[in-house]
């Protein structure tokens, strides 16, 4: 084990029910307790794992629902209760990551967090670290820090960071600050960020002394501020039942990029280092297609039990969680999803459009299947 950065604390926010993973993402089990890169763990598992060496395992804690406790502490059974942070309900990543930074900072001033989802893929373990010995080197100095993935494809799934001027910060040699935060853009936008190269991904990473994040909340959101650190101020006592469910629902639902992240980057405060490694967020069936193939995209994938999965002429993604025979024939590009209570059947370029069906099964009532 390399050795661990001893003012760095790991935040794994762990919410959400991934509405386009569905009918295999589920509200009570989302996509990050599944096992979805044939790993024999679950995402959170290898998301512990893979920041077990920069802090050890009493310097992670999780934030996540209150109804997840349970299989999160099952799944991770060497974290320390006390690093477990429940929400009453999910109010977006700024309150959920903003909670951790309010508690762990009235634990430890000086700490500095990370925070780092809970469902993404990260492979090349050694590029991760390194890329976070800087970024905690960066947050050091008083910046809020970001990783940013060097984009493989014009992709229009993802927001984009465009980087500017380098920082000259010991022990963070690819540090640059950030020009701004740019959303989601059409394909045409999207070729062009990625033939310029001084935009990168934003993978959702943020690095800050905890004391530097709150005061950015502060003056962006004080509403939102104000809460947590009353919430905060009761975590470790006796009264954080009656506080956090008295103040909780009031939180404002935003996420940290809008919160802290480009207020920040406005400010010339918002740093990023580029990870040199390979990453997915796994937010449809069409990127858990391109990860469980490697990129073989001409053959059938296949998730779970293949004994009953019979492929002609086809290539896609079957993920199976029945006995059931499932035949494919003639089909490009295919995903099939079967669960004891619902099938899924799209192709990989309508993946996206998944998460409107939940929708509409909410709308009708069908609230059993979700």
């Amino acid at each position: 084990m390399t050795d661990t950065i001893p003012d760095f604390f790991a935040v794994i926010p762990a919410g959400g029910i991934g509405s386009r993973l569905w009918p295999l993402s589920r509200a009570e089990a989302p996509k990050f307790l599944h096992d979805l890169t044939g790993s024999g763990v679950s995402l959170l598992r290898e998301t512990w794992d893979r920041l077990l060496p920069l802090t050890g395992p009493e310097r992670i804690s999780v934030v996540t629902g209150v109804a997840h406790g349970p299989a999160v502490e099952k799944t991770l059974p060497d974290i320390p209760a006390v690093n477990v942070f429940h929400e009453l309900d999910p109010r977006e990543s700024a309150a959920a990551i903003g909670l951790a930074a309010a508690v762990l900072h009235r634990r430890d001033p000086h700490v500095v967090i990370g925070s780092f989802a809970a469902d993404h893929v990260i492979r090349r373990q050694r590029a991760f670290e390194f890329a976070v010995r800087q970024a905690v080197a960066v947050a050091r100095e008083g910046f809020i820090c970001t990783i940013g993935i060097t984009p493989s494809e014009p992709s229009v799934g993802f927001g984009y960071i465009k980087t500017g001027e380098e920082l000259d910060i010991t022990d963070a040699p690819m540090a640059s600050r950030v020009e701004r935060f740019v959303e989601k853009p059409d394909l045409d936008t999207a070729r062009q960020y990625y033939a310029d190269r001084s935009f990168l991904w934003n993978a959702g990473m943020f690095i800050a002394r905890a004391d530097v994040l709150l005061g950015e909340l502060e003056a962006n959101e004080p509403g939102l501020h104000a809460g947590l650190v009353e919430i905060a101020a009761a975590w470790d006592t006796d009264a954080r039942d009656e506080v956090l469910g008295r103040v909780w629902p009031s939180l404002k639902k935003i996420a940290i990029d809008y919160a802290v992240a480009e207020p920040a980057a406005e400010k010339g405060r918002l740093a990023v280092v580029p990870g040199q490694f390979d990453w997915d967020d796994v937010g449809d069936f069409a990127s858990l297609w391109n990860l469980v193939s490697n990129g073989r995209r001409h053959e059938m994938s296949i998730l779970g039990d293949n004994r009953g999965v019979l492929a002609d002429e086809s290539h896609g993604l079957v993920v199976s969680q029945t006995d059931r025979v499932i035949a494919v024939v003639g089909l490009d590009d295919v995903i099939v999803v079967d669960t004891a209570d619902a099938l899924l059947v799209t192709t990989s370029a309508h993946a996206q459009r998944v998460k409107s069906v939940v929708g509409a099964l909410h709308e009708r009532g069908r609230d059993s299947v979700l």
